[in-house]
């Protein structure tokens, strides 16, 4: 159930933090309601999360993956393409995700 929780908490903070642009500094009010309770949801599953994950495997997960998929998004919805620096070292994010999965002795497999 925790990488469930995992991936919820992980979609909440990608649809909060996209939203964010579109908040206009919270001037407009639709995408100000989906930041708050897009960062409300995630934070809860994140808590559920940290009731069998060690707390920083849980935030490199949620962190490095967020950051991954709200700049896929960025690049679709907002039209700011990220240059080869910022796509390898995303690249270098993912990575460490998938090594922290498979040889972490603070996880369960």
């Amino acid at each position: 159930m925790s990488y469930l929780y995992l991936a919820i908490a992980i979609i909440a903070e990608v649809i909060a933090t996209s939203a964010l642009k579109a908040s206009n500094e919270f001037t407009n009010l639709i995408p100000s309601v989906i930041v708050i309770i897009g960062y409300g949801v995630s934070f809860y599953f994140m808590m559920l999360v940290l009731r069998t994950l060690p707390l920083g495997i849980t935030y490199a997960i949620w962190s490095g993956v967020g950051i991954v998929f709200v700049a896929i998004i960025g690049t679709f919805l907002y039209k700011q393409t990220p240059d080869l620096p910022a796509i390898i070292g995303m690249g270098l994010i993912i990575s460490g995700v998938v090594i922290i999965h498979l040889f972490s002795k603070n996880i369960t497999h």
